[in-house]
């Protein structure tokens, strides 16, 4: 049995030796010593790793006598950006130009692959954080005071040292090849983490925030980093060697914290503070919602909640939410398009609300909680219909939404709202590279009275929820690799939709006042 070797100059190396010594001696089986190499990061404000230390450490660990390396880079490659979806697994990796960080960190790993070939051991931690680190996350918490965007609401992983010994000790003791994940058990918001550390948070203007250049550690790029969600998954670590965390994010900033947070930063309190000032106002005197089928909505378990968005901004969602939360008791999880996470008013608001960057890994991580997702089939394009189609229904995507239900095995809720399209009633339109880059948008809307003023019209809405369609007990899981099957299924869905929307436009007295129905809500 042989020691691992350390090697390194990094802080982490020292206190990740240290912690082997005290706990345990960590061993490997192998006839030939293993080793660990923990990167120090780039003097001044170079971003990433220190590539000279790198590779003379990679040149070491090509030695004959080591049998395995492994090379501990960092969860930063996943880069910070609003396309990031969060809880990323290793296969999750999209280069976005421009970011220096991640650039660093890739550069990182193709020479340790190049230099290393097949003994190379990848390891991605979140940040660790201690208190002799010299690395941006350590001197972020121990400081009393940090520059951020105003609005941002960024969701991060802290990891403890203990935690990383650990993860490395067993990838070291098993047969585990690759690249790994190493996440702790929970995630942070960055306020709560500042608040938890006694941070002072000084907000700092994106038009400006190229002056941070000047502040230590604190360049564009890593304002980013706390700015958007870039959480990792650890679920192959768990699988491959056994790895378990035994602290939470929270815990890594103050060991005796018992709180606990959502993974993706929603907030219950804050929807209920929100439910109870300018949702009721614009549910109950503004837009004059009146509700119906809210019991179709099941009380505990799974659903996917399917509805139609129109106005290109998200009110609509927000009064589904709104009525969900007040009917039923329960938090619809939102699928949303990045745009809406982008600008960082919206990032704070849609992020709390518990609004989640569409993709299947974020539908399937809500319903294997036996929680409501709440999705539009027809995506952003849905929400710049012209107003002269403004009720009738465009095709549903890829019909994604049904292939979820049938994967995991849960009913779908339809549900219309009418008198939402006449918010902001799309009339033109003004197309603009730079617009569409700048917002994602397909194109800038001519919609009285934006763009020349922000304010929705007071229109009249009705939302209906209709019964469920149980796919679920119809058609087994497999029916999800059926596309027959599946573009069937949402062919009816939609046309039972479609026949709903007509109804109430029909029945409607008129786009500003009148009701149809009684409201089931009284908020």
């Amino acid at each position: 049995m042989t020691r691992l070797a350390i090697l390194g100059a990094s802080p982490h190396a020292a206190l990740a030796a240290a912690n082997w010594k005290m706990t345990r001696s960590v061993e490997v089986s192998d006839t030939a010593p293993a080793a660990v190499y923990f990167p120090k990061a780039a003097s001044g404000n170079a971003p990433g790793p220190d590539m000279g230390e790198a590779a003379q450490c990679f040149h070491k660990l090509a030695s004959p006598e080591v049998r395995r390396a492994i090379v501990v880079s960092s969860a930063e490659i996943y880069g910070a950006h609003h396309h990031n979806t969060g809880l990323l697994a290793e296969t999750k990796l999209i280069q976005a130009s421009g970011n220096r960080i991640q650039k660093a960190w890739i550069d990182f790993e193709e020479a340790a692959r190049g230099i290393l070939g097949d003994k190379l051991l990848l390891i991605r931690p979140a940040p660790t954080v201690t208190r002799e680190g010299k690395d941006f996350y350590s001197r972020l918490f121990n400081q009393s005071a940090t520059l951020v965007l105003p609005g941002s609401i960024g969701i991060l992983q802290l990891l403890t040292i203990e935690d990383l010994s650990d993860a490395i000790g067993l990838a070291a003791g098993s047969n585990a090849t690759g690249i790994y994940n190493i996440a702790p058990a929970g995630s942070i918001p960055i306020a709560e983490a500042l608040e938890l550390a006694h941070v002072k948070r000084i907000p700092f203007p994106r038009l400006i925030r190229s002056a941070a250049r000047a502040v230590a550690g604190s360049g564009p790029d890593q304002l980013d980093y706390i700015r958007y969600n870039w959480t990792i998954s650890g679920s192959k670590a768990q699988r491959d060697f056994g790895f378990t965390p035994r602290y939470n994010s929270a815990q890594a900033i103050q060991r005796d914290s018992s709180k606990q947070f959502d993974d993706f930063g929603m907030d219950p309190d804050y929807i209920a503070r929100w439910g109870r000032t300018g949702f009721r106002a614009l549910h109950k005197y503004y837009w004059r919602i009146n509700t119906r089928g809210l019991a179709h909505i099941p009380r505990q378990g799974k659903a996917v909640l399917t509805g139609v968005h129109r106005g290109f901004m998200p009110f609509d969602a927000t009064m589904v939410l709104d009525a969900v939360v007040k009917g039923t008791g329960r938090i619809p999880r939102f699928l949303i398009h990045p745009c809406l996470i982008k600008m960082p008013p919206l990032n704070n608001f849609m992020t709390r609300l518990g609004g989640m960057v569409a993709c299947q890994e974020n539908a399937d991580w809500v319903l294997e909680r036996d929680e409501l997702l709440g999705i539009y089939p027809e995506g952003i394009r849905g929400a710049f219909t012209y107003y002269k189609e403004a009720y009738k229904l465009h095709k549903f995507g890829r019909d994604e939404y049904v292939r979820m239900a049938l994967r995991n095995r849960a009913p779908i809720v339809p549900f219309v709202t009418v008198g939402h399209a006449e918010i902001f009633p799309i009339f033109g339109r003004i197309d603009s590279a730079a617009f569409r880059q700048w917002t994602e948008w397909p194109f800038c809307p001519v919609a009285p009275p934006w763009p020349l003023a922000p304010l929705p019209l007071p229109s009249k809405w009705h939302m209906e929820f209709l019964p469920p369609i149980h796919v679920e007990q119809q058609y087994p899981a497999e029916a999800a690799d059926d596309m027959k099957t599946v573009r069937a299924i949402s062919r009816d869905i939609r046309a039972s939709m479609q026949a709903a929307i007509d109804r109430l436009v029909e029945q409607r007295p008129h786009l500003f006042w009148g009701s149809i129905f009684k409201g089931e809500l009284n908020p």
